[in-house]
């Protein structure tokens, strides 16, 4: 299902306080960004106590019931785990992951909040949640029949949102402050390859690793961490982002002059992320025009300029990525600073082609 609007995770217990007390609500949205926990929270927060069903582990009689003779006749004696006494939560994991059948076993709890002769208690809310099938994910069609018994509510991730809850929850500092820096590393798309991506779970994931791990962390078993867990490109940034914490070098001082471009082969993580670090403080400080650019300005640029020859010696490769257009291809440096870096070195642009 193509979401029309979607909402942050900060909105979504105002939404299923007025949604999922009257109706029942599914929650779209990318694996690893929350959804389970955001239910869970939300049915704490009514005093309900949170009944999951996992979509992809049920059978239709697991919903139904089995059979047993009561006068004469047949009746059909629901799970425990769903005919209760009190009003409860009930939740519908990957429903659009179950089979068919498993799907159509859910209309009537659904639709009439009652399975045979069990209707769920006054006060009781059924919530579902899925992946969408644009994120690689298993998930099968929702019959037309179930979408339309549902209100649908389409989850983004917020880096925002994420890094309030992370302060309050143990995450470790290292992955706070970094995501704070690069907060579009949060999350990535799933590939269409068998590789670990970045979402919120997976780096929660990881901050349990660190601390695990405690202090004495080598750098070795924090690349497998990482690697382990985060898209390629953002465990090494991460990685990177931890040497400078850990080492003398700074983006700072290699600015004032106090420090080199690292220029080892095993620091080219760190060389990245420093050049990462670059290419967003020249996107601050270098204006737009250089008409009228103040004294400071052409300093700043020829400063730039500098390191950036200096980073070019190292790895052309990673200079690369400093004077590198975005995702759309629009360039992200001032056009007149390209010009010139194009000019005083056109091996970086031979090796853009």
């Amino acid at each position: 299902m193509q979401a029309a609007v979607t909402v942050t995770p900060a909105r979504v217990p105002e939404l299923l306080l007025g949604l999922a007390t009257v109706r029942p609500v599914f929650l779209w949205g990318a694996p690893g960004i929350g959804k389970s926990s955001l239910v869970r929270e939300f049915a704490a927060s009514l005093g309900l106590e949170c009944v999951s069903l996992l979509g992809t582990q049920l059978a239709p009689e697991d919903l139904i019931g089995v059979p047993q003779i009561r006068d004469g006749r047949s009746v059909f004696c629901p799970p425990e785990a769903i005919a209760r006494d009190e009003p409860y939560c009930l939740f519908l994991d990957e429903l659009n992951a179950a089979t068919p059948d498993v799907q159509k076993a859910f209309y009537s709890l659904i639709l009439d909040r009652r399975i045979g002769n069990y209707e769920l208690p006054e006060g009781s809310i059924v919530i579902g949640a899925g992946n969408r099938s644009t994120d690689n994910a298993l998930a099968r069609p929702l019959a037309s029949a179930l979408v339309n018994r549902l209100a649908h509510v389409h989850l983004e991730v917020s880096a925002r949102d994420w890094l309030t809850w992370a302060a309050d929850n143990g995450i470790h500092p290292w992955i706070v402050d970094h995501l704070t820096d690069r907060p579009d590393h949060l999350w990535s798309k799933p590939p269409k390859t068998e590789e670990p991506f970045s979402t919120p779970r997976s780096w929660h994931m990881l901050s349990d690793a660190l601390h695990s791990f405690g202090p004495d962390l080598d750098e070795p078993t924090l690349d497998v961490l990482a690697h382990g867990t985060l898209t390629p490109a953002h465990a090494t940034a991460f990685c990177g982002y931890v040497k400078v914490v850990r080492s003398r070098y700074g983006i700072e001082a290699i600015l004032k002059g106090d420090a080199r471009w690292p220029h080892r082969v095993q620091d080219r993580d760190l060389l990245y992320y420093l050049a990462e670090s670059f290419r967003g403080r020249l996107v601050k400080e270098l204006p737009v025009s250089k008409e009228h650019m103040s004294e400071n300005g052409r300093q700043t640029a020829y400063r730039a300029k500098s390191l950036l020859v200096q980073l070019a010696e190292i790895s052309v490769e990673v200079a690369q990525t400093v004077i590198a257009s975005d995702a759309d291809g629009n360039p992200v440096l001032p056009s007149w600073f390209l010009v010139e870096a194009a000019r005083d070195m056109p091996r970086l642009v031979e090796a853009r082609r």
